[in-house]
């Protein structure tokens, strides 16, 4: 029995809410899961005018049970994609999981070198006459 932490959709219309579930991972999207870990809600939360005056980001709310979750990473449970993106914003798993190679929204991120200095010699800009 293969399981997986997955999310499981509720919510209104136009109006999505994620249980993030373990479940078997053969089952559907919204049966009955072994265990909710946690929610997710993918809107992001309505800042009032203090908030957008200060700078403030909109953000994304989370909720999640964190020794459970590390109890099934432990006992072999596999992770979607979408859970291991919010398990690594979270610590769970490490940034390079599982590999570079196998990651869906992976962005490589360019090494920055020194800047190198290179001078060069002033050039006459004005033809000499004849």
């Amino acid at each position: 029995m293969t399981l997986k932490i997955r999310l499981a959709r509720f919510g209104r219309k136009f109006q999505p809410m994620y249980n993030i579930v373990v479940a078997k991972q053969k089952s559907g999207r919204n049966k009955l899961p072994i265990e909710v870990l946690g929610t997710y809600n993918p809107t992001p939360m309505p800042l009032t005018s203090e908030e957008r005056l200060n700078g403030v980001k909109p953000y994304k709310h989370i909720e999640l049970d964190f020794d459970r979750s590390k109890y099934w990473l432990g006992v072999g449970a596999e992770v979607s994609d979408r859970v291991g993106f919010l398990f690594k914003r979270a610590g769970l798993l490490p940034e390079q999981w599982p590999k570079p190679s196998k990651l869906t929204q992976h962005i490589q991120k360019e090494e920055v070198a020194e800047p190198k200095v290179v001078f060069e010699e002033q050039k006459e800009l004005v033809r000499p006459r004849d």
